[in-house]
């Protein structure tokens, strides 16, 4: 089986960028690794496929942060992509269930009132670039559309999709973004919009009827000529967790707590709380840890 990639289109007067993809295999991975319920998967689904169509945009070697906190019982929802195509997301409450499903699987009360901060990565930056807005509807697509356009004066169409069978299993993932540079006659805009109005794309439906990417942009920009521009980067849920990162979290828990665990001679399992992986610390190396605070806490 193939490796999906994000597809990158151009519109013939170069005046519309359009990305699209079909990222059901990462999303379900992810819901593999954290054992999301139905409200978290379709946000931590989102914020991936809404980071991996930004990313794709980028340069090579850069990347995109997005992070969404509200006042909701959800409180936040993370992910990343980079223009390679490595994408991770996460969100702290991954079992939240809402006390029913009247609203179907709407984000808006699970996030709540809140914020959306982007951080853009470039290899040779220090600082990241930063930008908040306010969350304008919780539901992911139209809070990035917002970001784009106060941040970087950008119009935009952000249309994500993550379908779930009955068991609340991820089935198809994926998403477009339009973005229109400044400039643009308006009747190309009207014509785009029109059309999202009219033919009410169901990205996620038309996954599961087996749209490709290119199928997916084709109802947005009917009679708007496009080609696709090469992309050849394979997505893949990528995590840079490492064994230092782990005992760095270790180092959090104190040394009372520490020296518990050394007494009780038993090996820490602490597990990458974004990927899943596992890692086995030895009692030798939290007394190590332990002393490093110790002697930190003298100075």
């Amino acid at each position: 089986m193939s490796k999906e990639r994000v597809h990158r289109f151009v519109s013939k007067d170069l005046t519309v960028r359009i990305a699209a993809v079909n990222a059901t295999e990462v999303v379900k991975h992810m819901q593999g690794l954290q054992n999301t319920y139905p409200l978290a998967t379709v946000a931590v689904g989102r914020s991936m496929v809404g980071a991996l169509l930004m990313a794709s945009q980028l340069k090579d070697g850069q990347m995109v942060g997005l992070f969404f906190r509200g006042n909701g019982p959800l409180q936040s929802v993370y992910a990343e992509a980079s223009f390679d195509g490595h994408v991770r997301g996460y969100t702290p409450n991954p079992q939240y269930q809402p006390p029913n499903y009247d609203n179907g699987l709407s984000l808006k009360e699970a996030l709540g009132i809140g914020t959306l901060s982007v951080a853009r990565h470039q290899p040779f930056q220090k600082q990241p670039f930063h930008g908040t807005v306010e969350l304008v509807s919780g539901e992911i697509g139209q809070d990035l559309a917002h970001y784009l356009h106060q941040s970087h004066q950008i119009r935009s169409l952000v249309s994500l999709g993550v379908y779930l069978d009955s068991y609340g299993k991820v089935q198809a993932a994926g998403g477009v973004l339009i973005e229109v540079m400044p400039g643009v006659e308006e009747a190309v805009v009207e014509k785009i919009q029109q059309n999202y109005e009219s033919k009410q794309p169901n990205i996620s439906k038309m996954l599961m009827d087996g749209a490709l990417p290119a199928d997916l942009v084709k109802p947005f920009m009917d009679g708007i000529e496009f080609e696709e521009l090469s992309h050849d980067h394979p997505i893949e849920y990528f995590c840079p967790c490492t064994k230092d990162r782990v005992v760095r979290a270790l180092e959090t828990l104190g040394e009372e707590e520490l020296q518990d665990m050394i007494e009780k001679k038993e090996d820490a399992d602490v597990t990458c709380q974004i990927c899943g992986r596992p890692y086995t610390v030895s009692v030798a190396e939290i007394q190590d840890i332990k002393e490093r605070l110790h002697k930190e806490s003298l100075h």
